[in-house]
């Protein structure tokens, strides 16, 4: 049995799939500290880039978050079923087929200081637990 399956296996591990246009910063951000809480997830885009933003992988690393996993997906190419939550990161992400059951309106930090990237991953991180705590009191 995989790793996937045995984390299925506990109903308290939450299958999440963050999703956004470029898949290079806040979805791979929000993809990396789920995974460190212990949950399955999963990120990808529209339009996906070539790389994780540097200044995206830095906080991570900063905060002692595992990001050496992470690279761009396209949403064409994942599996995008059986998952308990969708969350888009709010870049108006066109999905018809997806389900999205949350839109975080998150300001992209492409371009920003690296200040706003730790203040995007402190304001993920602490949707990602909200996110939890909301499916798992459900």
């Amino acid at each position: 049995m995989d790793c996937i399956n045995l984390v299925r296996l506990n109903p308290l591990v939450m299958k999440l799939l963050f999703v956004c246009v470029g898949n290079t910063c806040r979805s791979q951000i929000a993809e990396a500290v789920a995974k460190s809480l212990g949950h399955d997830a999963i990120s990808a885009g529209t339009h996906p880039g070539r790389k994780v933003n540097i200044n995206a992988t830095r906080v991570l690393e900063e905060a002692g978050v595992d990001c050496s996993d992470l690279y761009p997906k396209s949403l064409d190419d994942i599996d995008t079923s059986g998952h308990d939550m969708i969350i888009s990161m709010g870049c108006g992400v066109e999905c018809p087929d997806l389900p999205i059951d949350q839109d975080w309106g998150l300001e992209d930090p492409l371009g920003k200081s690296l200040e706003f990237y730790r203040f995007t991953m402190h304001t993920i991180t602490e949707l990602v637990k909200e996110a939890i705590r909301e499916w798992t009191d459900a």
